[in-house]
């Protein structure tokens, strides 16, 4: 991996230290392009005409994202964003007043705010996992539940927001199989990050966004789409014509691919741009990104880890490039503003954002920081120096 090269492909490096890729990566200047040549196109000769022109260049999106999970073109959906992936999968799962959703402590919030939703539409129980000592979810206290409940669906979050966690989907996806339970995983802070294989995952439905450890636009995700929920006939609320054809005036016909959970209006800049970022993440390759942003975060949390006041919250037998720390007495507002007037950019989490994690760990707000390949152990260390002045 040439880092120079990288770094002289990702025009923002020139002006900010971006440890922010959990909220949002710094995009490349292939993504760049292809977005901007395809919203001039659509500017200079219209919408409909610049989509039938590039047809073939859209159609390259699915692909692409297939390559990425090692599927098939026919399961991967587009999406604006890894939570319209997610809730167009959850509500296709056929739940009834007293059905069981497993799930653990470490889901994404807005995953615990829909899961209530359904609590409170449907009457569905939520159950949550047992957890190692070590941090994340315990796959014996999985399979004890899902013995116990026989649950609807089993949803896990592959690597929480809040927090450096890699949590054991392969482990669960074993146990959904032998069940028969329908399985949903949120990989969106794991997808460009660590590589992903649905095949060993065993997961009925997959989400993930593009902006995050993928480069590519915000407003673009995907879904993936497991050849069982095609054979079952399984479809989200309210399908436009996107996903289904009027066939009479009083019936329709959902399509027999994943991109029966897609609307029918997109964005297909974005569509193309993601296409093209999912392509840059491979041709670097997945296992070189997981070593580069591991060796980055370890670093990371070695240097936190010895400033005065600071703690390192992470936790988990594996840990990827999220890390997570927070100051004894210091507020959040005095380390973000410090950092930005160095022109560093990092996020800072609230109770909001992660309300069982953070109880438990006794903190109100956390510190995230998140490099991505194409920083360096420099730009770290003059975060700490700004961090130790702070």
């Amino acid at each position: 991996m040439d880092i120079q090269e990288i770094r002289n492909d990702t025009p923002g490096t020139q002006f900010h230290i971006h440890l922010n890729s959990a909220g949002a990566s710094l995009q490349p200047i292939p993504v760049i392009e292809a977005v901007h040549e395809y919203l001039q196109e659509e500017a200079l000769h219209g919408g409909y005409e610049i989509e039938a022109a590039r047809k073939e260049n859209i159609e390259g999106f699915y692909p692409a994202v297939a390559n990425l999970l090692n599927a098939k073109a026919v399961n991967i959906a587009f999406a604006s964003s890894a939570t319209e992936a997610y809730n167009k999968a959850l509500s296709a799962i056929p739940f009834e007043e007293g059905d069981v959703l497993l799930t653990t402590d470490d889901d994404y919030s807005s995953n615990q705010i829909a899961f209530l939703f359904l609590q409170k539409r449907y009457k569905i129980r939520i159950v949550r996992s047992g957890k190692l000592p070590t941090g994340g979810l315990d796959l014996e206290s999985i399979k004890n539940l899902i013995e116990k409940h026989h649950p609807k669906l089993v949803a896990i979050t592959h690597v929480p927001t809040n927090s450096g966690l890699v949590q054991d989907i392969v482990g669960v996806g074993a146990l959904c199989k032998q069940h028969g339970i329908w399985y949903m995983v949120d990989a969106c802070q794991s997808a460009g990050q660590l590589p992903l294989d649905v095949e060993k995952i065993g997961c009925d439905f997959l989400s993930a966004t593009m902006r995050k450890w993928l480069r590519g636009p915000r407003g673009s995700g995907f879904l993936y789409v497991s050849d069982r929920v095609l054979q079952a006939g399984l479809e989200s609320f309210f399908p436009d014509l996107g996903g289904a054809n009027w066939i009479g005036a009083n019936q329709y016909e959902q399509l027999k691919n994943a991109r029966l959970f897609e609307y029918w209006e997109k964005n297909y800049a974005l569509v193309i741009g993601g296409k093209v970022a999912v392509e840059y993440a491979l041709q670097i390759g997945l296992e070189n990104i997981e070593s580069r942003v591991g060796e980055l975060a370890s670093h990371t949390r070695q240097q936190l880890a010895m400033l005065p006041g600071w703690k390192v919250l992470d936790l988990g037998k594996k840990k990827c490039g999220i890390v997570t720390a927070h100051h004894e007495t210091g507020r959040p507002s005095q380390f973000s503003q410090a950092l930005k007037k160095a022109n560093i950019n990092a996020g800072f989490a609230r109770t909001v954002n992660a309300v069982i994690d953070f109880t438990e760990k006794g903190v109100e707000w956390a510190m995230r920081v998140s490099p991505h390949y194409y920083n360096s152990k420099e730009e770290i260390d003059r975060m700490i120096e700004v961090l130790k002045k702070g």
